[in-house]
Order: structure tokens, then C-alpha cells, then sequence
């Protein structure tokens, strides 16, 4: 049978007629592709310009892959995490510090609304982590972990579809070669007054070049004897990366400017 010479225009039209209809579902990989479900802007104007619809996404695994604890990493979601906290818990699921309450009030997160699981043991947290996503009554979930199966994340990356919890995991980087269901992967290391940021997996077109964002330090007003950020310069840059600071333990709490874990 004898194909018309408006056939394939007809196919090209049918096909741009569903990709009008479904948006969400047809994505071009040299186009930044978006989410249908909510977002949350980082406070970052220069990382929403570079994250599908211009947060972190609501209803997804977001992975976290660390050079080493402490890269920022908390001062990074900083902003988010008061913007939920202002309505919804935070949950705080085994992470590598005991949480510093007085660093999280002075950066605008109310502490009646933190709370802190530590399980025994990994399995433990991970159905920890599941409980929180099926129950719906937190706001943002924050998972540590340093090995984590596949099957596990996508056991997480499911529950996480199928609520409105914001789940952040956290992982060392050297997770960065396996694979993942998570929509969005973002590599992070140190950096002065801020952090390195590479995107290393998103819906859009590849970003292979990593970019500097600079952070905020966290200083409660109240504390007299916190040390202002000293702003960088040639004379006093160090040669590596500054960290986020944590309060040690023998440390009284009212003579050490605190700082987010």
C-alpha cells in the first residue's frame, strides 16, 4: 500500500501533539527538563538556575556526595530546610554528629521541630527512613550513609514518589561511579567561604564543569564571642578548604560559637 507524501508530517504532528500533552513525561536531554510535582527554591539563585524547575524537587531521592563530613553540606540546605521548618518536622536520620541545637536555632530553625533518629544498625535506618515517607507528617527527611545497595535506594526512591517529604541522602563521593534511580545527584567539596558544587546527574543537559557557591557562615547574633567571617583575600587564603566547624564535645556550649552538623 502506497504511503502519502503527508504521512510523515502527520506522524510529526501527532508526535508534537504529545509531548504537548505530556510535558512531563517526553524529556529532551539538551533541554532542561522539569518535575510535575512540587519544588522547593534553595535559596541559592545561582544552583536554582542550574536545577530543573528551580529547587530541590519534593517527591524524590536528591543524593548528596560528600569529599569529606562537614563540606557545607548543611549550610547548603540552610535555607530550605527554615523555609520547612517553619510548618513541618525535620527529620535528621543517623547523622555522623549529635545534632547542635543552639547552631540550629541561630540559624532560623526552630528546634521543636528537629527531630533526631539513631538506629543500631543500617537496616535499622533504612526502614526508619521508609517509615518517615510513608507517614507523611514530616516536612524534609535527612538520611547518612556511607553503603547503601541499589535495591535499597530504589526501595527509598519509590516511598519518596509517593509522598511530599523532601529526602535528602547523604553519601561519600566515591559513590559517585554507581548507579542510582535518584533524578538528581550533586557533588560537593570544600571550599573558602563556601563549597564546590558539580552536578553530576539531572534532567537536563550535562554540566560537567563544577562552580564555586559561596555560603554564608551561620553567626547567632546573641554570641559575643563568635569570630566574624574574615572576607578572602591573596594575603590570607589558606591552601585548602575551610569546613564547617563542629562544637567538640568537652566544649561548654556558651564559650564556642556553634555550628550546624
Amino acid at each position: 500500500m502506497p504511503i502519502s507524501a503527508s504521512a510523515p508530517s502527520s506522524i510529526s504532528a501527532a508526535a508534537q501533539s504529545v509531548a504537548a500533552a505530556l510535558p512531563h513525561a517526553l524529556w529532551r536531554a539538551d533541554q532542561m527538563g522539569s518535575y510535575q510535582g512540587v519544588v522547593t527554591a534553595s535559596g541559592h539563585p545561582a544552583l536554582d538556575r542550574e536545577l530543573p524547575n528551580g529547587g530541590w524537587p519534593h517527591s524524590a531521592l536528591i543524593e548528596l556526595l560528600l569529599q569529606q563530613a562537614g563540606s557545607g553540606e548543611l549550610r547548603l540546605l540552610q535555607p530550605a530546610l527554615a523555609r520547612i521548618a517553619s510548618q513541618r518536622r525535620i527529620v535528621l536520620l543517623q547523622p555522623p554528629h549529635l545534632p547542635q541545637i543552639a547552631a540550629w536555632n541561630a540559624a532560623g530553625l526552630a528546634s521543636k521541630q528537629l527531630l533526631w533518629i539513631k538506629a543500631a544498625r543500617s537496616a535499622d535506618a533504612l526502614w526508619s527512613a521508609e517509615q518517615v515517607l510513608r507517614n507523611g507528617s514530616c516536612g524534609a527527611l535527612l538520611l547518612w550513609q556511607s553503603h547503601i545497595r541499589g535495591e535499597a535506594l530504589r526501595r527509598l526512591h519509590l516511598a519518596a514518589q509517593a509522598s511530599d517529604t523532601m529526602l535528602w541522602i547523604i553519601r561519600p563521593l566515591s559513590a559517585a561511579h554507581e548507579s542510582s534511580p535518584s533524578p538528581l545527584r550533586l557533588a560537593l567539596r570544600p571550599a573558602r567561604n563556601g563549597v564546590e558544587i558539580q552536578l553530576l546527574k539531572r534532567k537536563g543537559p550535562q554540566h560537567e564543569q563544577a562552580f564555586y557557591l559561596p555560603l554564608p557562615e551561620v553567626v547567632p547574633a546573641s554570641d559575643s564571642t563568635t569570630v566574624p567571617t574574615v572576607p578572602p583575600s591573596s594575603s590570607n587564603v589558606p591552601n585548602h578548604g575551610s569546613l564547617d566547624r563542629h562544637t567538640p564535645a568537652a566544649a561548654g556550649a556558651g564559650n564556642i560559637a556553634p555550628a550546624l552538623v
